[in-house]
């Protein structure tokens, strides 16, 4: 394996367009599409879409939702070896209801990833492997990482000269973010997006924000802004840089197709800001088709033997 990805899971049903919903009244909707999601799963399916051999550490329930998030996983290609499927779970499941302005609001149980913790994780065997990343995707929404174990597990990653990374999600867990601070001095790369930033800090822009989160002893802070790009904060840059042009379908997805292009451009070799350019990219081409991973499985067979 090239690279790890710890971090939630969930089965994803998105509806377009829902605008409301009303109590006593049912909807209608045009599009509709059941796939894997969670900020965990879709990192890993991205890296494997762009050719990096990839391991995910995550947690399912033993039922039909965990099915068909591995139906997807086996074509993609994703190393589910370290997966845990708990009898006693559902698997989670998320309800995207993308409006109009192409933006979803989830409606979500946690399920597994409730109990996704650090002893899920072992960084030696990871690295034994070759793996040379390892990422956390949905930090704030994995209420099992939040104590004060998390640092120690990055620090023996980076020790064993694993690129570290952290991204966040909207959670009102946000508003107390004293957990995440010990680890910052092992994280080579922090990514949030501009709102997340905010709360974060309460600090308004992506500039300010990103200052303050580097202060706290991170290498890299990395902010993303949507359309008009990502703001990269540190030692050496603080720069925006645009976003790439595409025609925008739906944003489900997007932030994470991002950390997946990231990580692989520092996996194939680029510097951070060639690797955030084609996380720009690579942030673009989920947001131009419907689903969180739609555009990565274009190419993939429907059939694996």
């Amino acid at each position: 394996m090239q690279a790890v990805v710890f971090g939630n899971a969930t089965l994803d049903v998105l509806c377009f367009p829902v605008e409301d919903v009303p109590r006593h009244e049912s909807i209608a909707f045009e599009q509709g599409i059941v796939s894997p999601g969670g900020c965990g799963s879709n990192v890993a399916v991205g890296l494997c879409a762009m050719g990096i051999e990839t391991a995910l550490v995550a947690r399912l329930g033993m039922d039909d939702a965990a099915k068909l998030i591995e139906l997807t996983w086996k074509k993609i290609g994703l190393d589910c070896r370290f997966v845990k499927k708990d009898p006693q779970s559902n698997t989670a499941i998320s309800i995207g209801l993308v409006d109009q302005d192409l933006q979803p609001r989830f409606v979500h149980m946690p399920g597994a990833n409730a109990k996704l913790t650090v002893d899920d994780v072992d960084i030696s065997v990871y690295a034994n492997e070759g793996a040379r990343s390892f990422h956390i995707g949905g930090y704030f929404v994995l209420p099992g990482i939040l104590d004060d174990r998390l640092e120690g597990t990055l620090a023996n990653a980076q020790y064993r000269g694993l690129i570290t990374s952290l991204d966040v999600v909207q959670s009102p867990r946000m508003d107390h973010p004293e957990h995440l601070w010990p680890c910052f001095p092992y994280l080579d790369i922090f990514l949030c997006n501009a709102d997340e930033a905010t709360r974060i800090t309460g600090l308004d822009g992506p500039s300010r924000a990103a200052r303050a989160l580097r202060e706290k002893g991170v290498k890299s802070v990395i902010v993303k802004l949507g359309a008009d790009g990502c703001w990269i904060e540190n030692d050496r840059h603080s720069i925006r840089l645009p976003a790439a042009r595409t025609q925008v379908v739906d944003t489900t997805g997007a932030g994470d197709a991002f950390a997946a292009g990231l990580i692989a451009g520092l996996l194939k070799g680029s510097d951070l800001v060639s690797a955030c350019r084609f996380a720009n990219e690579s942030g673009a081409r989920i947001a131009s088709a419907f689903g969180c991973i739609s555009a990565w499985l274009e190419n993939v067979p429907q059939e694996v033997t």
